[in-house]
């Protein structure tokens, strides 16, 4: 995936005067969902989809039960504060939480397959049950109601055709689909196929609008303690054969959020600019924190350069008062010195190490190992493959290759299949190339992957999209926006020699899948067959 680092923080700190800490996901299994989060709080929420909690205990929440718990414990106070926010719609805790309970119910008595033994009258003993819903409160609702009744929430892809819904479902042996309203005839069909039951989660009240009564006994008996019992099973994107299911237990499940629909270049610089207008005080609801994939970033970065200058000025004052920009794992300091072209230091918990190889050659470049109270369990029902995606001390590899610099900052270099390429002895990192050739000002966007060369072992081969100047003028000219040796010229002052490409694509855009990746394992198939 094209992942301009030096160019994205170049352009962040010169137009905003503000670095944010951290543009590259740590890459593997994702967490619940790969989506931009906004935070609304001073401080990351301590539950999944929820604000900060307005509590007086002195220690945070470490599950959603202990939430529902302090809600209905600290009485309407905490009860009526605002969880999430979502469609310019707020929702309060307890219409949440009495919304989950109402699906609850209709979970527990449904009689549900258990592959363990039920623990009790209306108990689900880790039945799966899949959720369908665009981010929403529907959503949350549907998956506090599973952690409720006992069960295993698997978040199923809108963007999901109906082959791959068949696979996660049957694969993860789903009991029951809950969907909205949106997606019944889909689902109920899927459903069918399955052998699974389906159900419609019924839509969350918000605003003043009435909520649901709950037994407030029957909340202090939920028990609280659930620790490394599966939470999630999260699939990938599939990139490298069928998607896999990701085991996040509830321990594991941590800090997010409020979300928007889906990604929007405009929409989130307009929710940031409603946060904090040019001319005004802060938003009782503001945004301080956005964590999002590099590429959203990229487009954010084309949006603002699109826009006019007054338009500009007012987004680049508000990213400005943004508090924290970044992805799990490893970040550029809050406080302290940001280096552009590294990804920082490990979080405070996180545990980063450099696997090299070969330990005989210490070149300082190896996969990036991770350990983190946030990773991921395991890989359902796959033993032999969450065994080789874990060092014997339990570090995740997660593909990615990197080093450490004189600062003891981490940089990221490519994935180790896909973006490290051999070049006459060399090895390369496709993402610096990728990085240096975005700067180019006809170069949108562009990919680099090594093509197999009988000389030098990989060829490096760059795949560029013009931007939209440069192909309108493509067209009137009637000639290439440019060609191999204008490039290399171009590019000659900043990259060495045997990083310059040897073979150059003019393509109107890149092929992403549905998280927005670029499969550059499938690309060099293509682009090898066709030699």
């Amino acid at each position: 995936m094209c992942s301009p680092l030096k160019t994205l923080n170049y352009h962040l700190k010169k137009n905003f005067n503000y670095l944010p800490p951290f543009y590259y996901n740590i890459k593997g299994p994702p967490c619940l969902c790969r989506r931009p989060y906004l935070f609304s709080s001073s401080k990351p929420p301590s539950a999944l989809s929820l604000r900060s909690c307005r509590f007086s205990s002195s220690s945070h929440p470490t599950s959603f039960m202990e939430v529902v718990k302090s809600v209905y414990t600290q009485g309407s106070t905490a009860g009526d504060s605002i969880a999430i926010r979502a469609d310019q719609k707020s929702y309060s805790y307890k219409q949440l939480i009495s919304s989950a309970w109402e699906i609850s119910s209709l979970l527990r008595s449904s009689g549900l397959k258990t592959v363990d033994d039920v623990k009790g009258h209306g108990h689900l003993g880790g039945a799966r049950v899949g959720i369908v819903a665009k981010p929403s409160a529907e959503f949350v609702a549907g998956v506090l109601a599973t952690w409720f009744s006992g069960g295993v929430a698997v978040p199923l892809a809108l963007s999901y055709p109906e082959t791959e819904l068949l696979h996660v479902m049957k694969d993860s042996e789903v009991s029951m689909v809950l969907s909205t309203e949106d997606y019944r005839e889909t689902l109920q069909n899927v459903a069918n196929k399955c052998d699974s039951q389906f159900s419609l989660i019924p839509p969350v009240p918000s605003g003043s609008s009435q909520t649901i009564a709950v037994d407030h006994s029957q909340v202090g008996e939920l028990d609280i303690d659930k620790g490394e019992n599966p939470a999630l099973i999260v699939y990938t994107s599939g990139t490298t054969g069928k998607p896999k299911g990701v085991v996040h237990t509830h321990r594991s499940v941590t800090a997010q959020v409020e979300f928007l629909p889906k990604f929007s270049v405009s929409r989130v610089w307009q929710r940031w600019c409603q946060s904090y207008p040019l001319n005004g005080n802060m938003d009782d609801g503001a945004i301080t924190v956005f964590t999002g994939v590099p590429t959203m970033y990229t487009w954010l970065i084309q949006g603002y350069e699109a826009m006019d200058p007054e338009r500009q000025q007012a987004c680049a004052s508000a990213a400005r008062q943004l508090r924290l920009m970044f992805v799990m794992a490893i970040s550029n300091p809050l406080r302290g010195v940001r280096k552009a072209g590294t990804v920082g230091k490990p979080f405070p918990g996180v545990e980063v190490r450099i696997v090299e190889e070969n330990e005989n050659e210490k070149t300082g470049v190896g996969e990036i190992c991770v350990k983190s109270p946030s990773l991921f369990k395991e890989y359902w029902r796959l033993p032999q493959v969450t065994k080789e995606s874990f060092t014997d001390d339990g570090f995740f590899k997660t593909g990615d290759a990197g080093k450490v610099d004189e600062d003891g900052y981490y940089v990221i270099l490519g994935r180790t299949s896909a973006d490290i390429m051999k070049v006459g002895g060399y090895k390369l990192s496709a993402l610096e190339i990728e990085s240096v050739l975005l700067e180019h000002p006809a170069i949108a966007e562009c990919c680099v992957l090594g093509l197999p060369d009988k000389d030098f072992g990989d060829a490096v081969c760059a795949i560029i999209v013009p931007d939209e100047e440069a192909k309108r003028k493509q067209k009137e000219e009637l000639k290439p926006v440019m060609t191999l040796e204008e490039l290399c010229k171009w590019a000659k002052d900043k990259l060495a020699p045997y990083k310059l490409p040897t073979r150059l694509f003019l393509w109107d855009s890149l092929p992403r899948n549905a998280m927005g990746k670029v499969n550059k394992k499938e690309l060099k198939k293509v682009l090898t067959a066709d030699q």
